[in-house]
């Protein structure tokens, strides 16, 4: 005997409670993350070709890749909040970590090339020019990004998207990047420490691959059906097990597929009550769990006393 419901389309990762405007919030917050790295990416060449900074170059190839990501996130989102068809009954929500995957190696491919030139540049002694501007330039894109991250958190708080919970972390480490770069060109232009800028540029390239390094490894958790930590699948056997009528459970299995869970479990119930009773229990039992996962669709199995070891 089995209970079952249709997959959610309501955003939600472990215990965020996605709300009824939730996909709204994720598209404004594509939408915004698109216009700050367009513009970002704007003034950080114009900075470049001012400054010559090597720092700097690293800074706009992320900001370059930042809009790359972005933009895909905007396509990936559009996808991933496509309600379940008969073609994808499960929903199209694994869109999301196929576009983290495609994000790392961007970013990992471009941090790689300007490692290169920052290597070319070690014994290069001619000092950066307008070091005042771009500093000027570094702290308005600092502050255009801190807006946007604190934005992305919230959406991310609300909805717990995967694809925009990537491009803030995207957007943080450019915030530690930015100061990384201000100092860069502080120490280059008023100390002639020449050999600081592509030792800089070099660092924020490696920040820039440990990113991408975790990331993917994200992307392929959710695309390889990872279980749920250990943390949530303990509430869901303390829901589970709350129920005066529950005597056990086992085979609970778990997954997130991008905006969306998916639980199933055995239940023992006693041997001598009837369908109709077992089916009340179960649905208890949903409504128990779906007070710390309101967003997940949950399968339940029953399984009368003394039998569930067949299942095992």
């Amino acid at each position: 005997m089995k209970t079952s419901h249709a997959p959610s389309v309501v955003p939600t990762i472990a215990k965020k409670t996605g709300p009824s405007n939730g996909p709204e919030l994720m598209r404004a917050a594509t939408y915004a993350a698109i216009a700050v790295a367009a513009l970002l990416l704007g003034i950080k060449t114009w900075a470049y070709f001012v400054t010559g900074s090597v720092a700097l170059l690293a800074s706009v190839a992320d900001s370059a890749l930042d809009l790359l990501a972005s933009a895909l996130n905007f396509i990936a989102i559009r996808i991933a909040l496509k309600p379940a068809d008969s073609d994808h009954r499960f929903g199209h929500s694994k869109a999301e970590p196929l576009s983290g995957l495609s994000q790392a190696a961007f970013i990992a491919g471009s941090a790689v090339l300007v490692m290169v030139e920052a290597a070319t540049r070690f014994g290069n002694n001619s000092p950066i020019e307008a070091s005042g501007f771009g500093i000027g330039v570094i702290v308005f894109a600092t502050i255009v990004t801190l807006i946007l991250v604190q934005f992305q958190k919230y959406v991310v708080r609300k909805t717990g998207s995967v694809a925009i919970g990537a491009d803030s972390l995207h957007y943080t480490g450019d915030l530690f990047m930015n100061a990384s770069v201000i100092m860069a060109l502080i120490l280059s232009y008023n100390f002639s420490v020449h050999w600081i800028d592509p030792l800089f540029g070099i660092g924020i390239c490696l920040f820039l691959i440990y990113n991408a390094a975790r990331i993917a490894t994200h992307s392929v958790h959710l695309l390889m059906d990872r279980e749920l930590p250990d943390k949530d699948r303990e509430i869901i056997r303390a829901a589970v097990l709350n129920h005066p009528d529950v005597l056990s459970v086992h085979e609970l299995r778990t997954r997130s597929s991008g905006l969306h869970q998916f639980i199933q479990m055995h239940i023992v119930l006693k041997r001598e009550i009837s369908f109709l009773e077992a089916h009340r229990i179960s649905d208890s039992v949903e409504k128990a769990v779906k007070k710390d996962f309101p967003s997940a669709d949950i399968i339940i199995h029953q399984d009368p006393e003394g039998l569930e070891h067949l299942v095992r």
